[in-house]
């Protein structure tokens, strides 16, 4: 079933609810739809656009809300969707630290990570294969990743959701079936130039 963005009254964003739930909050007259779904919603007496952005009419008061919970979703998003190793899509997820050398799961000690990169890391430390990685891995922060970090988009949040952050991420986050192929991009395992005549050798796996 679609899902719907829910705004405050302040145009805040809340979180995505279903549908369902975001039709009984505009039938009730406690939201107001900003954005159609593009269909329409028929009962035995009326017909009713489905939102696809709804914004409550009176202002809730949200209380603290702590760091975003760390899933998933919410890390290939932050990442893109991407190993942040040599940029194939990820399909895993790896510790910068491994767990069995006392590193925590946290956010600024997770990254999206391919198949191939995750097993040849294993249990070391990125100095032990000479990795870099372009940035060191932190918590998201912004009111969108309320939303961002559920890896459910609709295009037509974007604009509502652009003042409150984490929009690189909303654009350019896709789900990668784990099985697509990498791109061609430079690998992270250290290579030696091949002479005239000589043959490559095989990668292992």
């Amino acid at each position: 079933m679609p899902h719907v963005l829910v705004l405050n009254a302040s145009y805040e964003p809340l979180g995505v609810v279903s549908m369902r739930r975001a039709l009984i909050l505009v039938l009730n007259h406690k939201a107001i739809a900003l954005e159609d779904a593009g269909t329409t919603l028929h009962s035995a007496t009326s017909a009713v656009p489905a939102p696809s952005v709804v914004k409550l009419t009176r202002f809730v008061r949200v209380p603290y809300r702590g760091p975003v919970p760390l899933t998933r979703r919410a890390l290939f998003a932050r990442d893109h969707g991407r190993c942040v190793y040599c940029g194939a899509a990820a399909t895993s997820v790896d510790h910068v630290i491994p767990r069995s050398r006392g590193g925590q799961h946290r956010w600024d000690n997770v990254v999206a990570a391919c198949r191939r990169c995750n097993h040849t890391k294993a249990d070391r430390h990125l100095a032990d294969l000479g990795w870099r990685m372009k940035r060191p891995p932190a918590a998201p922060s912004g009111l969108a990743w309320r939303v961002i970090g559920t890896g459910i988009k609709d295009p037509r949040w974007r604009p509502y959701l652009e003042p409150y952050g984490g929009l690189d991420q909303f654009r350019d986050f896709e789900h990668h079936d784990h099985t697509e192929l990498p791109p061609a991009v430079p690998s992270p395992v250290r290579t030696r130039s091949v002479r005239r005549g000589e043959q490559h050798a095989p990668l292992s796996a």
